[in-house]
């Protein structure tokens, strides 16, 4: 059997660069292409070489359509504006599509999974398997636990431009369905001054940058008289380059349609 062919958007970023490598070392997986965005000032290097790895033979470039209709995979942990473009070119081409990226408005998602009846798009706003283990634990605890009030806390470095992040997002989402009861209304992302007190039932949300801190995740559970907190720390960008490629292993022969990590898993 040949090797699974996948294009990696963002190439050149922290994420592309981590992805080309795991990739390129993963048996029945191989770099098929890379590619960056209009003007970036690596196009034309090899991917390989610009993640600490030999030539592979495979140089940046911007136009990402070729790449994907000679592919059977494309990894993308970019911005939302290009995941959804790529989304419509991955359905175009019939190939997998995991997305990393997070930050979507209700709009991009919208046309996320109108692309996913067209592919295999496999979209989460964290691929670490920690991460969507801790996810289930929370809508098994906050099924569990109605009365107690929950809030999530969460740490990225200081280049982080979103807030709060996919993952705390995803986190109160999985709580919402444990409860469930609507995400949308009763997320809390943001106090300040008299806010009077806490409005029982709703999801509070608070984002910390700093430094170089990959992330930190943490879900409290407050009850009466005691507390239940459920963490994660992500040491090393690799468990989330590890978790895409398990999803494009995953996701080759699936139907057509919008999955998560937690479907990979099978903890959905």
């Amino acid at each position: 059997m040949s090797d699974i062919r996948i294009v990696v958007a963002g190439a050149a970023g922290r994420m592309g660069r981590t992805l080309v490598r795991l990739i390129s070392e993963t048996p029945g997986c191989m770099v098929s292409g890379a590619f960056e965005a209009k003007g970036h000032a690596d196009l034309g290097k090899d991917a390989g070489v610009l993640a600490g790895l030999p030539p592979l033979g495979v140089l940046l470039t911007d136009d990402p359509l070729p790449l994907l209709a000679a592919a059977q995979a494309v990894v993308d942990f970019t911005i939302p504006k290009v995941s959804v473009e790529l989304a419509a070119l991955a359905a175009q081409a019939r190939i997998v599509d995991v997305i990393g990226s997070t930050g979507f408005s209700d709009d991009e998602n919208a046309k996320i999974l109108a692309a996913a009846r067209h592919a295999v798009i496999i979209k989460s706003g964290n691929f670490s398997k920690g991460v969507t283990m801790l996810a289930a634990l929370v809508k098994q605890a906050a099924k569990a636990l109605p009365d107690f009030d929950i809030e999530i806390l969460e740490m990225h470095h200081n280049k982080k431009v979103d807030a709060p992040s996919g993952t705390a997002l995803l986190l109160g989402e999985a709580a919402a369905k444990g409860r469930e009861i609507s995400f949308a209304d009763h997320a809390v992302r943001s106090r300040d001054g008299h806010t009077g007190a806490r409005v029982a039932g709703t999801i509070g949300f608070a984002a910390l940058r700093g430094g170089t801190v990959i992330g930190d995740h943490q879900v409290i559970m407050a009850g009466t008289s005691e507390r239940i907190v459920l963490s994660h720390l992500a040491e090393d960008r690799s468990i989330f380059a590890h978790g895409a490629i398990s999803a494009i292993l995953w996701g080759q022969g699936k139907k057509e349609g919008l999955y998560s990590m937690a479907d990979v898993l099978g903890v959905s």
